[in-house]
């Protein structure tokens, strides 16, 4: 009798299910001591039920299998790690060629662009390095436009300041006037009345009575 092809998926039935662990269990078991024993290696091999129980097997000793695959895990992963550095190193150097190649050609552009080492230039080189000098000016003198009326603006905000301080200032002046000229006006009175006291003649003769007399 054919036994069909059993298909990979979990076994809903439970019995069967647990049926079917067991005889699994046994022919793996089974086929890990007889690769140990033909073929000298070293097998270690863990099974847990899906209720948590433990099945083991160990050509040698489980714990000495252990350690001995975490030191070989542990030295795949510095490998890997070392192999990654490499290629991370040889990244950057190919990155820094790239940017070095960028900078010459850069610096090459600027010479050009300042006149220098434009004996091996073809004319259509000529002719783009001029057309982007006369781009160049043209930037320059628009933002050199822009920059005096941007000044004259400014120049324009100061006079319109100035100009409402000065008035502001007149307008202080004239309201004082008045007062001054009061002002005047009563020292020019007082100036005015000490002058006419000071007219009065007086006759002061300095001698004897006598001699006033006689005269």
């Amino acid at each position: 009798m054919v036994r069909g092809k059993t298909q990979m998926r979990r076994i809903e039935n439970a019995t069967s299910r647990q049926v079917t662990f067991s005889k699994r269990r046994s022919g793996l078991l089974k086929k890990a001591f007889e690769l140990s024993v033909l073929c000298d290696a070293e097998v270690s091999l863990i099974i847990f039920s899906p209720r948590g129980k433990l099945f083991e097997f160990a050509s040698s000793s489980m714990q000495g299998t252990i350690e001995r695959y975490q030191k070989h895990a542990k030295g795949n992963q510095t490998g890997n790690k070392s192999s990654s550095n490499e290629q991370n190193m040889q990244h950057l150097k190919q990155k820094a060629t790239s940017m070095m190649k960028q900078l010459e050609l850069l610096e090459v552009s600027k010479r050009k662009l300042l006149g220098e080492g434009l004996g091996s230039c073809t004319l259509a080189e000529l002719q783009e390095i001029e057309h982007h000098l006369e781009k160049s000016v043209n930037n320059v003198r628009a933002r050199k436009s822009q920059v005096f009326k941007e000044q004259i603006e400014q120049l324009r905000e100061k006079e319109k300041l100035l100009k409402a301080e000065t008035a502001r200032l007149v307008e202080k002046c004239g309201s004082f006037q008045p007062r001054k000229t009061l002002d005047e006006r009563r020292q020019n009175t007082t100036y005015t009345d000490s002058s006419t006291s000071s007219d009065v003649e007086t006759e002061l003769f300095i001698g004897l009575p006598e001699s006033r007399a006689r005269r």
